[in-house]
């Protein structure tokens, strides 16, 4: 074994240069002092995240390497949990950057070394040909569709609040599975530790779920998160959906001596300073799909991209391309606000430089949607529109631009989304649902819950209030753009967000 990790060792060695090993000893040796166990290290436990991400491969690597330099200078080092948190917006491409980052990390030939796979609340070896769950899919169809009917497919509620809290819970999972960790490393600054901890605190004590027994270390951020996630799942399914509010719920119950341990001072996160050790060493590949924008490991991004094309389309009557390149130009600035390496923007960039280009990406996205989530194109731009949140507020302009031979029908849509009962079989109300269901992808209770549920965003009164205003107002990821929202209209400002 001692053989083995100084061959990982030398391997690593060889890809990283030699300030980077030099940074992770430091590491290793401040996170030895802080240890529970100190002189018998294989009894401590330390958790890191993978996302499968080019920052997270990086992450994995240097954890390693401060494992496999305990285990040189001491004999011995501490057990490595490696945690994967997976949704449906995940290609098989991140699973397979995943696994070969393990392979040359020599991660599943260590006894001290454990990868996991977690799937919503289902935690199991990490495997690249695991199946992804089909409830899971169903339960991340059913966030994207809730919550995009309701802001009109605005991206980063509509993909990523679902997915932050998941993500979060993820940690509460592994943190707390077999016997527990003692630490979970961290990418993150102090800084940006302690920024999450007080954000969260504000929503808790401004929505009222703040119980004030909640403590200030990661176990009260968890029980704060836990009760932020019964509150936004209950707006987005409504309260008498009491399993899917349950399923979603964050893991909250930790050993209370668990650690944090920031690598941040002492790692370079710029992918051009290791792109040798990623590609050479890791095998990482930049797949066309995994890697969408700002995200190398989600596919989303793209569908994000997709989905501005189509509001430009059909609710501005203006062209996809226009949308496209609005996206695109709001989506590169934030690869460039991420120091993402020259060669990657261009790489983006290229992707959506032709109309044959363009043509194809829709084309793909389509299929993505069709393939991953069950939408087809006519559904997404029916999210777009959010025709049926606020009491059908958008409903008319809806069916006049896109179902037209529906349109004296708005009534009798109205009187269906407003009346509590299921229609009789072969009445003329369930047809309506019929129709309603296929043009939106939901079902008719979920769509009743969209009927009386706000708008964001919204003229109006006291709309600020709304949870999912208040998650979107310190989102970094958005930025204010000029558009137009009809062809040759006048300059007006939008609000965009997405990865």
């Amino acid at each position: 074994m001692q053989q083995l990790r100084e061959e990982a060792l030398r391997a690593l060695a060889a890809h990283l240069p030699q300030q980077h090993i030099d940074a992770a000893m430091r590491c290793a040796q401040k996170l030895h002092e802080g240890l529970p166990h100190k002189e018998e290290l294989r009894k401590n436990h330390v958790l890191v995240a993978y996302g499968g991400g080019k920052d997270s491969s990086y992450t994995i690597a240097f954890v390693r390497c401060m494992q496999l330099l305990l285990s040189r200078t001491q004999g011995q080092t501490f057990k490595l949990l490696v945690v994967t948190n997976r949704h449906a917006g995940m290609p098989r491409a991140v699973m397979e950057n995943i696994a070969r980052a393990y392979r040359a990390l020599r991660l599943p030939e260590d006894p001290d070394c454990e990868a996991l796979l977690i799937d919503g609340n289902e935690i199991n070896p990490f495997r690249v040909d695991r199946r992804l769950p089909r409830a899971l899919v169903q339960q991340n169809r059913d966030d994207i569709l809730m919550t995009g009917h309701r802001t009109f497919a605005d991206a980063r509620p509509t993909f990523c609040n679902a997915c932050n809290l998941s993500m979060v819970n993820s940690f509460g999972l592994a943190a707390s599975y077999g016997s527990g960790v003692d630490v979970i490393i961290t990418g993150d600054s102090r800084r940006e530790q302690r920024a999450y901890y007080v954000w969260v605190a504000r929503l808790a004590q401004k929505f009222g779920f703040d119980s004030g027994s909640a403590g200030g270390d990661f176990g009260g951020f968890l029980a704060r998160m836990r009760s932020l996630s019964h509150l936004y799942f209950r707006d987005l399914h409504g309260g008498d959906a009491t399993d899917a509010i349950e399923r979603r719920l964050v893991t909250a119950s930790l050993r209370k001596d668990l650690q944090f341990f920031s690598i941040y001072d002492d790692t370079q996160y710029a992918s051009g300073e290791h792109w040798d050790l990623l590609t050479r060493h890791l095998g990482f590949e930049f797949d066309e799909i995994a890697f969408s924008f700002s995200e190398s490991d989600c596919a989303n991004p793209a569908l994000m991209a997709h989905l501005r094309g189509l509001k430009c389309e059909r609710m501005y009557g203006r062209s996809y391309a226009e949308g496209i390149a609005e996206y695109v130009d709001f989506a590169v600035g934030l690869m460039r606000k991420k120091e993402f390496p020259k060669v990657l923007v261009d790489m983006m960039l290229a992707r959506y430089d032709s109309a044959e280009k363009l043509a194809r990406m829709r084309s793909v996205m389509d299929d993505m949607a069709r393939e991953v989530y069950g939408l087809d194109e006519q559904q997404l731009v029916c999210m777009t529109y959010s025709p049926f949140a606020a009491r059908c507020q958008n409903l008319d302009g809806y069916l006049k631009r896109e179902q037209p031979g529906l349109a004296p029908l708005a009534g009798s849509i109205r009187e269906l989304l407003q009346d509590g009962r299921a229609p009789a079989a072969g009445s003329a109300q369930h047809e309506v649902k019929q129709v309603l269901e296929r043009l939106s992808g939901l079902t008719l209770s979920q769509l009743r819950v969209i009927y009386a549920s706000p708008l964001h965003p919204s003229a109006a009164s006291g709309s600020e209030g709304h949870l999912i205003e208040h998650i979107l107002a310190r989102d970094p990821h958005k930025d204010v753009i000029q558009t137009r929202h009809a062809p040759g209209g006048s300059l007006v400002q939008e609000t965009i967000s997405g990865r």
